[in-house]
């Protein structure tokens, strides 16, 4: 064996970083590391998430939290691999306070990106495997209680008698899975939620919607989906799925609960959060609040002349019922992402005349190349072949640093060009506003970016190419009606139907609705990168902003995003709860300043 196989590199790299960070001086650290560097940390270093870019941020975080956090025992794991000069390798280690799991990049001998990611607290580890409980009480025991009786016991008491340390505003997907995980860390959680049954905000969608995103990209934690689900599971499935799951893990879920107001004290270091319960009012006094309501805030419904006259049906896209009622009648439909392309091809499908108004360019990926480029080496059948699992895949993908993410998507989207010109050009005949974002990155950064701007294409594009689906692009609805819309070119469409598919609001609209719009001001904007690309306004942030984080509202937090980032944040967002509940030390690095309100 040679003396500088992958392997022996990296750990003699991670030997060298032990000792530098046990000298206590972080200029030792700092030769360790490429001019170039990266090195994201997932709450372990920094009771917090964020990314420190380059030598001089390296430092300035080292030199606040080097001794506090007490790291060391840097272990390999598994053995490293090398590929075009970059040596990559898993490790663990340990800090004071917790065990963690990273990955390292060297170019050279030198870290050009390092992940380090909060894995368990020691001493408050879930109790699973060997530690898990015995669940049945040998022998004979007057008064004794059965699980049911327990469990019911807890769920009379929870939120009356015994305040819960959280509560989730917020019963969706999100909300759900940061439940469970919280559940099996022992804090005491309610979610409130204002439809009646878990999964419900699946069930009341349009009827043709299906997830976008493959199967392995959608597990929830602890409880993967069987082997025989479809890569494209139907909402109504999905739901009945998050409603086991809430039973099976015995979550404290309250359906049919409203949110009505929330306020902090600051002395009592409490929230007062009152909810209406089926119709009783209850108060709720957690320690932290945590919104987990999706991805976005309110519709965005846009206010156009003439609206009021309209004598057919108008709503946005989150209260479509779906097409059946609309064959034969003449749809107009506002947007070109997601949601209008699904519910113009349902339209379409039951007879009814279609029209997309689209206004402004539009990411188009489909989904056999997005799935087999973009996603295929990490989410999918060939890749659980492979060893990567979506546990190690979810790390992978953390461990690319925003600020250089758009250069590993900008090769996948050229090759999607290529491999899709055909599509693209017929789409441009017809006249639909083509883009790859401002860089050529592609659709996930352009989730990251801004949220919206793409269509994964599962088949409506075929439609807007050969003119099934017609198309008026560039234009706005200028004015509504009693039974056409007039376009912003004077073109005027008859219409016995109107849906905005126009997006939502950020998430802070929530704050500032049901606790203050001052709080809304203190957390800012939702979401974003601050990449100065189109509606994603600079500065540069290194993080999405405040998701999984501490705010700068004490004991305030946000959760949400699709099912990978549900599923792999909620992790380290229940570390930083459970750390807090148990009364830790939790001293936030970085704290993200707010450069945007809304």
């Amino acid at each position: 064996m040679t003396a500088n196989t992958p392997s022996q590199r990296a750990q003699r790299w991670l030997d060298a970083f032990g000792a530098a960070l046990a000298s206590g001086n972080p200029d030792n650290v700092l030769p360790l590391f490429d001019a170039d560097c990266y090195w994201r940390d997932l709450v372990s270093f920094t009771w917090n998430i964020r990314t420190q870019e380059g030598h001089d941020a390296v430092r300035d975080m080292l030199a606040a939290r080097q001794a506090d956090a007490g790291a060391s025992n840097f272990q390999l794991e598994g053995e490293a691999t090398e590929a075009d000069g970059v040596t990559e390798a898993w490790f663990t280690f340990d800090t004071r306070v917790s065990r963690g799991r990273g990955h390292l990049r060297l170019k050279g001998d030198k870290a050009w990106t390092l992940l380090t990611t909060m894995v368990e607290l020691k001493g408050f580890e879930e109790k699973k495997g060997a530690n898990r409980i015995k669940g049945a009480e040998h022998g004979v025991h007057k008064g004794r209680k059965s699980w049911l009786e327990l469990r019911q016991d807890e769920q009379a008491r929870l939120g009356y008698e015994e305040q819960p340390y959280v509560v989730i505003i917020g019963g969706g997907q999100g909300g759900i899975i940061l439940a469970a995980r919280l559940r099996r860390l022992g804090v005491p959680t309610i979610v409130v939620e204002k439809n009646p049954r878990p999964g419900d905000s699946w069930r009341n969608r349009y009827k043709s919607l299906c997830l976008h995103d493959p199967v392995w990209y959608d597990h929830l934690p602890y409880m993967p989906f069987p082997d025989d689900w479809p890569v494209f599971a139907p909402k109504d499935k999905v739901g009945d799925w998050l409603e086991m799951y809430t039973k099976v893990m015995e979550i404290n879920y309250w359906g049919s609960t409203t949110a009505k107001k929330a306020s902090y004290d600051e002395a009592k270091g409490e929230w007062t959060v009152v909810v209406d319960r089926n119709g009783e009012e209850v108060t709720l006094r957690p320690k932290q609040l945590v919104f987990a309501l999706g991805v976005s805030g309110y519709p965005n419904v846009p206010k156009i002349a003439g609206a009021e006259t309209f004598e057919g049906d108008q709503h946005h896209s989150s209260k479509h019922p779906g097409p059946e009622k609309y064959a034969g009648k003449k749809a107009v439909v506002l947007g070109s992402n997601n949601s209008a392309h699904d519910i113009c091809a349902a339209l379409w499908e039951h007879g009814a005349d279609v029209t997309m108004i689209q206004r402004s360019s539009t990411h188009i990926a489909p989904s056999n190349s997005l799935m087999e480029l973009a996603l295929g080496g990490l989410y999918s059948e060939e890749a659980v072949k492979n060893g990567i699992d979506h546990h190690k895949a979810d790390l992978v993908f953390a461990s690319v640093p925003y600020k250089i993410m758009h250069s590993f998507h900008i090769p996948v989207y050229e090759e999607m060009k290529k491999r899709d010109a055909d599509l693209y050009s017929r789409l441009e005949k017809a006249g639909f506003l083509l883009d790859f974002g401002d860089d050529g990155s592609g659709l996930f950064m352009k989730y990251l970016r801004r949220g919206s701007g793409y269509y994964i294409d599962v088949g409506a594009s075929e439609l807007v190419a050969n003119g099934s689906i017609k198309l008026k692009s560039g234009v706005n609805i200028e004015r509504i009606n009693p039974k056409s819309v007039t376009l912003s070119d004077g073109t005027e469409l008859p219409a016995d139907l109107i849906v905005y598919a126009t997006g939502y609001g950020s998430m802070n609209h929530w704050l500032a609705d049901l606790v203050s719009p001052e709080v809304a001001d203190r957390v800012g904007k939702v979401w974003g990168l601050g990449s100065s690309t189109t509606k994603d306004p600079g500065p540069w942030e290194g993080e999405l902003r405040n998701m999984w984080k501490p705010t700068n509202q004490q004991q305030l937090w946000i959760h949400g995003g699709n099912l990978h980032q549900s599923r792999h944040y909620s992790q380290f967002l229940s570390l930083q709860l459970k750390a807090r509940y148990e009364g830790l030390d939790t001293p936030v690095y970085g704290q993200a300043a707010v450069h945007h309100l809304r």
